[in-house]
């Protein structure tokens, strides 16, 4: 019997116990630390669609974890200031309603995702993970000079936005609207991987050849995985938006991007639940660890090296006894 079912069910069942015991003990910051969790993991979710199942190592994700930042960011900005965005020909009125924020969110990075990904899969091996990089700076360097919008500086969002029925000022509330968008990211995820689009993307990944034999042409493939990898992203960066009540540029940090790899690099590689035991053991260590040494990305770096040296399938595949990983690649 695989034990990694077992496992993933096990996190969801740490991922409700955390937040309950810590609304019962009133610890709001933990509340909102297994928040943060709950939000990069979704990030890590995204990228490891195309980083999984697609083999597309991106160093660019930042930049669609930074344009969702910003559009939640900037209508709230507006919606609070009374002051509607005016981009010829159109007039835009700021606000602070979530599901007109995330489905903003997702459009726009899916765009960005397919303008970018048009361009970047023309490319492979390195050359791809350079000219994600290049796109990714270049969306940083744009909010750095954009001083409408806090510049360098970042942008306030002073109130939370809202969702119809709920107090998101409320940690619990807002933690609860956040794992519930994370359980239906995995489901969605979890359907495309077992879908005939999801079986040609690693088929693609793993003999590109073959499948063109076949008459499927892995471009396509790979650019629909991406603009789809690029939505869920940009929907994280909304809701990190929305929990730090802030955006800055650093959201599109090559960092950032680098964060969100480490993610699903710890968890295990296409393993659904990768990134969600990657982005809890990554928080876990930065707040342990960081209250030791402000250089604590030192061990980060060595457990990262263990893991690729020797635990292949990350925390979730060394936990069901498959520590090397799957050697399909």
């Amino acid at each position: 019997m695989r034990r990694e079912p077992l496992i993933n069910a096990l996190i969801v069942v740490g991922l409700l116990a955390v937040p309950l015991w810590a609304y019962m003990a009133d610890e709001p910051y933990v509340i909102t630390l297994t928040t943060k969790v709950v939000i990069l993991a979704l990030a890590g979710v995204g990228l490891n669609l195309a980083l999984g199942l697609g083999g597309l190592v991106s160093l660019g994700h930042a930049m669609f974890f930074g344009i969702g930042g910003y559009a939640a960011g900037i209508l709230a900005s507006h919606a609070q200031s009374y002051d509607p965005i005016m981009e010829w020909p159109f007039l835009i009125e700021g606000t602070q309603s979530m599901p007109v924020i995330w489905l903003l969110a997702i459009v726009v990075s899916a765009l960005v995702a397919l303008a970018t990904g048009a361009l970047s899969l023309r490319t492979s091996g390195v050359y791809f993970i350079m000219i994600t990089l290049a796109f990714g700076q270049m969306f940083y360097y744009f909010t750095i000079s954009w001083p409408a919008y806090g510049g360098e500086d970042g942008l306030s969002i002073y109130v939370r936005d809202h969702f119809p029925g709920l107090n998101t000022l409320d940690p619990i509330q807002f933690y609860g609207l956040c794992f519930v968008i994370l359980l239906l990211a995995l489901f969605v995820v979890a359907r495309l991987a077992r879908s005939g689009f999801g079986l040609a993307l690693n088929a693609a990944r793993q003999n590109e050849a073959r499948v063109r034999a076949v008459g499927i042409e892995p471009y396509r493939l790979r650019l629909m995985a991406f603009i789809i990898s690029g939505a869920i992203t940009g929907l994280a960066g909304a809701l990190y938006a929305d929990l730090n009540r802030f955006v800055s540029p650093t959201m599109f940090s090559w960092q950032t991007s680098g964060e969100i790899m480490v993610f699903v690099i710890l968890g295990g590689v296409a393993r659904l639940f990768g990134p969600v035991a990657g982005a809890a053991l990554f928080i876990l260590l930065e707040e342990v660890l960081g209250g030791l040494s402000e250089y604590w990305h030192i061990y980060l770096g060595a457990l990262l090296l263990i893991v690729v040296l020797f635990a292949r399938g990350g925390l979730i595949g060394l936990l069901a006894g498959q520590g090397k990983g799957d050697d399909d690649d």
